[in-house]
């Protein structure tokens, strides 16, 4: 039995803060950011821009992004249907590409990121 329901906006907060120091920590963020990084994306009813960690793999051009416990997020479903521009931060540097979410027949969520082309 799975979770269900949102989480708690404080504990969200908490947690999330606590992965931005280490990533930007002078001791541990090399290595955390080879596995985390943040997100940033415009909600799709708000306008609003958010960013939030996540645990990532790369291969090439592709970031895939595997949501633990997605039922009880709500930011990668503004990546369902056709998907959306999303930001994030690979190897010290921005960048951006077309994320799509997809649920699988177990209930499992992966956003993939087609990174853009850098100049």
């Amino acid at each position: 039995m799975g979770y269900r329901g949102p989480l708690p906006k404080t504990a969200v907060d908490r947690v999330n803060t606590c992965v931005g120091s280490l990533r930007t920590s002078p001791r541990w963020g090399k290595l955390v950011r080879r596995h985390l990084t943040q997100v940033t994306y415009t909600g799709r009813r708000s306008g609003r821009t958010f960013t939030t960690p996540v645990g990532y793999r790369r291969a090439g051009n592709v970031v895939t992004i595997g949501v633990r416990l997605p039922d009880a997020k709500s930011w990668w479903r503004n990546f369902t249907g056709e998907g959306g521009p999303l930001a994030l931060e690979l190897d010290d540097t921005g960048r951006t590409g077309h994320a799509t979410a997809r649920r699988d027949e177990k209930g499992r969520v992966t956003v993939t990121v087609r990174l853009d082309e850098t100049a």
